[in-house]
């Protein structure tokens, strides 16, 4: 395939459709490096891929460079008997009502950091996410209490809300995912991209697609993008990473821009994540365990890379190690037993903190949905977990990690969604599809699907089904009449308020006077330039409203200099 500098594929892409600054460009972007790439991507649906050639067990789509790392033991990172044992002994201590509302009483104290796990006062240096969280045995009590107890569950709901309101205060941020690519040689049971799925269509999208893809994404108004690819050698990690540079440099009028970038794509090597973190592109590296239960995972990843249990955990101590501090981790619920999946991530985590000083910046909470030939993905899974369960654990994990961000998706049904914003959610995607190419589908020179599969339904060619197809727009209307502020805020990032810096604000209260103004400046921008009538109208009420609640008369002042400023037409002030 001809070689192509980035300029050129950007230049390419300013002729064809006038929407893409070339060069450095703004904010976001300013960061990101800028080099000679060969072109890749060409969309290759429409013939049936083989898979005769699929990489057998222990084959990387990742090939490491520094194989002189040595990492602890898989196996005491996440101890199963110990979860076993967790979940055995503190049965008879759930079904004590008394015990139970001390805990969440601690449980609320340790998270308004008034003491910490060991009893004693943290300190106010302390920088630590988890010190303040819930030990295994505690989590393991909240989680074997009753779901039908409906007093102890509104109790564990009431402390769960009041800790996501102290720490996030009433913003939910929104993102969307963005699939790059829907080959793999993975076999993994509940996905529809599996490799000897030959009824699921392939793709990747080229350069010119993914523009227009983002370019859509742009015109609903995202912000913040999760990119997702599979694992496969129809596209390499090179191309992930000129697929980052190329969103990154994206323009669309009125003042479209992606401000964040995380990343989903196969586990990496040391050396490749320094590459990742080189391009000063991305924000975080996302990663899901999927299940933490061996031999369950040993059965739902029969054959492929991603069958190595032990390589995949150690992923985020590969990305520690490169200087990746922002990572993201989850398990799929329904594959096995919740209540040990939430332990077996609460062990994944306080590792991460306590061997690196940083814990996961947020943990993702998917529940298996049906996918097109996959069968552990039927019926909620082998194991699956009832709304009163997912509604509790939900709960327990916001009170176990109360500092760390809650990722909500699209497999949820609105009603489902807007309950679970009750229980500590703090980020949700939005107008989400989980095929390749479908943001633009709309556009017929856009669509990177052959013929005879654009008529198929969205199910069909997506990764898992969806339960809520509402439209951003609706999202952002429906939010805000439920009292919640939709935010696009990327300040935190950018201005380096991450980690013990984040938690110094967090501590002292002083959320109102940073993200909550903040989000309401992204709000705005919103409003202005891509919001309906109706969400404008009811988005104006709540931003003067939200306004009010700004606790610090300088922070208020000063937010609304920012406020008149976007009114006047500038964008991306922040605080």
């Amino acid at each position: 395939m001809a070689a192509m500098t980035m300029s050129a594929v950007v230049g390419s892409a300013v002729g064809a459709a006038g929407m893409v600054t070339s060069g450095g460009g703004m904010g976001f972007a300013a960061g990101c490096a800028m080099g000679v790439m060969r072109m890749v991507g060409m969309a290759r649906y429409g013939r049936r891929a083989r898979w005769d050639d699929v990489p057998r067990r222990g084959a990387k789509w990742s090939v490491e460079k520094e194989p002189q790392h040595v990492f602890k033991s898989p196996r005491d990172i996440v101890r199963e008997a110990e979860i076993h044992e967790a979940l055995f002994v503190t049965k008879e201590n759930a079904k004590d009502a008394v015990l139970v509302k001390d805990l969440l009483q601690k449980a609320e104290d340790h998270a308004l950091l008034k003491v910490g796990t060991s009893g004693a006062p943290v300190p106010p240096q302390s920088g630590s996410e988890y010190v303040q969280g819930l030990t295994v045995l505690e989590a393991a009590t909240l989680l074997n209490v009753d779901s039908a107890n409906k007093l102890l569950m509104q109790l564990l709901f009431d402390t769960a809300f009041r800790i996501k309101e102290r720490i996030y205060g009433n913003r939910i941020v929104l993102f969307a995912p963005l699939y790059v690519g829907s080959y793999c040689v993975n076999q993994c049971t509940y996905c529809s991209f599996r490799a000897s799925n030959h009824a699921a269509p392939r793709g990747t999208l080229s350069n010119d697609q993914l523009v227009r893809e983002v370019e859509a994404l742009q015109r609903q108004g995202h912000r913040r993008l999760l990119l997702v690819a599979g694992e496969s050698p129809k596209y390499s990690f090179e191309q992930t990473l000129e697929a980052l540079q190329i969103v990154s440099q994206v323009r669309t009028e009125p003042c479209g821009g992606i401000r964040r970038i995380n990343v989903e794509i196969p586990t990496l090597s040391v050396s490749d994540f320094r590459r990742l973190k080189a391009t000063n592109c991305v924000g975080t590296y996302t990663l899901f365990h999927e299940t933490y239960h061996r031999e369950t995972y040993r059965r739902v990843h029969p054959a492929g890379p991603k069958s190595d249990y032990d390589y995949r955990l150690l992923t985020m101590d590969r990305a520690q190690t490169a200087g990746v501090d922002d990572v993201g981790i989850g398990a799929l619920f329904g594959l096995y037993d919740y209540r040990f999946e939430v332990l077996g991530m609460l062990q994944h985590a306080q590792h991460l903190d306590q061997t690196y000083g940083a814990g996961p910046h947020t943990v993702s909470i998917p529940r298996i949905q049906p996918a097109l030939g996959a069968p552990d993905s039927l019926n909620g899974g082998p194991n699956p977990v009832s709304d009163a369960d997912f509604m509790k654990l939900v709960a327990v994990l916001r009170c176990a990690v109360p500092y760390t961000g809650m990722i909500l998706s699209t497999r949820e049904n609105p009603q489902t969604r807007k309950m679970l914003l009750h229980l500590g959610v703090s980020q949700m995607s939005a107008g989400s599809k989980t095929d390749v190419g479908s943001y633009s589908k709309e556009d017929k020179k856009a669509n990177v699907l052959p013929e005879k599969c654009q008529e198929e339904s969205q199910d069909m060619l997506a990764q898992f089904t969806l339960q809520d197809h509402r439209a951003m727009d609706e999202i952002v209307h429906d939010l805000m009449e439920d009292g919640f502020v939709p935010s696009w805020c990327t300040a935190c990032y950018r201005k380096g308020r991450t980690g013990e810096a984040f938690m110094k604000i967090a501590k002292k209260g002083d959320i109102h006077n940073y993200c909550h103004p903040n989000g309401l400046l992204t709000l705005q921008e919103y409003l202005i330039d891509y919001a309906s009538e109706r969400t404008r109208a009811l988005g104006e009420k709540v931003v003067q409203q939200e306004s009010e609640t700004i606790g610090s008369e300088r922070a208020k002042q000063a937010y609304e200099r920012k406020l008149k400023r976007i009114n006047a037409g500038e964008h991306d002030l922040y605080f």
